[in-house]
């Protein structure tokens, strides 16, 4: 048996256990960031809901109190730039009578930080693009 007779016996089996390691490897790093996104996208979705508590007819202190909750928790999974964009709205509401366009501002940029996170930096959108509506309920006459 020569060194070729080895080699067409060796070469495939090793060819094999490495395309399985490829295989393997590729397969959970997928779903463990498939797993990341998933987690990140609910947490950015309440942190979103409840920043309902800083803007409009929908202020309240109850869901300020729990924007803050998870805006401590946040600091373990949002990236750099959401830390900062909430930084500089909890700065802003701090302030004595921000105008209402800074307060839009930050909360869209907020937003956009999410997004862009979520979305690898892939969006066109602006801080501006993101519009707030209060839903006001009417009194039937």
């Amino acid at each position: 048996m020569g060194i070729k007779d080895v080699l067409l016996i060796v070469v495939p089996i090793l060819s094999g256990i490495f395309g399985s390691y490829l295989t393997y490897y590729f397969t959970v790093k997928s779903k463990r960031n498939e797993a990341i996104f998933k987690f990140k996208e609910e947490k950015y979705t309440k942190l979103l809901i409840l920043l309902k508590g800083f803007v409009g007819n929908t202020t309240s202190a109850e869901l300020k109190r729990q924007f803050f909750d998870e805006q401590y928790k946040s600091w373990i999974y949002c990236s750099d730039e959401v830390v900062k964009s909430i930084n500089d709205m909890i700065k802003l509401a701090s302030t004595p009578a921000p105008s209402k366009e800074m307060g839009k501002e930050a909360v869209g940029n907020i937003v956009l930080a999410m997004r862009k996170d979520l979305l690898n930096k892939k969006t066109k959108l602006k801080y501006s693009d993101f519009i707030y509506t209060d839903v006001i309920e009417r009194e039937d006459d």
